[in-house]
Order: structure tokens, then sequence, then C-alpha cells
């Protein structure tokens, strides 16, 4: 092979290789987004165990929020708005984290009564037995 042989055949071969990046290039940016598959799970674990600890009765307001912007967030990845549908999910969460909170807090509250309650008829019923001594 003589020079300009060799040159033309290095500049077609780096021609080929800029079109192959240029192509895998738009390939990549034509490509589907990827659903937040992790954070729509973490959402509906969250939610799931929000109705476990009975959050439906102590925290239905934060309860329904969460259920809303799951079911906004899984909207969203219908219609391959992803980073919509991560922000719904990740709200979604968060919002079940807080209605579970607060129901821990309300049980933890109610428990707390009770127990004083107890407290309060252990005191009565002592008193009664050093009166009647």
């Amino acid at each position: 092979m003589n020079t300009s042989t060799t040159r033309r055949v290095v500049e077609r071969l780096g021609l080929f290789t800029m079109l192959m990046f240029v192509t895998a290039t738009l390939v990549a940016c034509a490509t589907a987004p990827v659903p937040p598959t992790e954070s729509l799970n973490a959402a509906s674990d969250a939610i799931a165990n929000a109705e476990q600890a009975e959050a439906r009765r102590y925290a239905p307001a934060e309860l329904e929020e969460a259920g809303r912007h799951l079911k906004t967030a899984n909207e969203a990845v219908a219609v391959k708005d992803m980073t919509t549908a991560d922000r719904l999910a990740r709200q979604a969460r968060v919002a079940a984290e807080l209605a579970t909170a607060r129901t821990e807090a309300a049980k933890a509250a109610a428990i707390n009564k009770e127990m004083r309650r107890s407290a309060e008829a252990l005191d009565e019923e002592m008193r009664r037995q050093g009166d009647q001594q």
C-alpha cells in the first residue's frame, strides 16, 4: 500500500467511526425512558405498611394523599413522563411514612392515656386501703 491509499483508508475508518458514534448516540437518545421502578415499589411498600399499621383509622388524610400521588405517578409512567413519575412516587412514599408515624404517635398517646388511668386507679385504691386502716 502506498501512502495515499493508507491515508484514504484511515480517513474512511475515521469517518466510519464517527458515523457509528453519532448513530449510537441517536439510538441511545431515542430509547424509551426507564420507569422509576424502585421509587414506585418503595411507595407501594410504604402505603402497604401504613395500611397495616391502621393508618386509615388514625391518619386517613395522609394515607389518601399517598394513594393519590402513587396513582398519579403510575399515570405519569403511562405517558412516559418518568421525571414526574419519580417525583410523585417519592412524595407518595413520604406521605405514607408520615401516615405511619402519625398512626404510631396516636397509638402511643392512647397507651399513655390508658396507663395514666391505670395509675390513677391504683392511687385511688391505695388511698382507700390507707383510709380503712
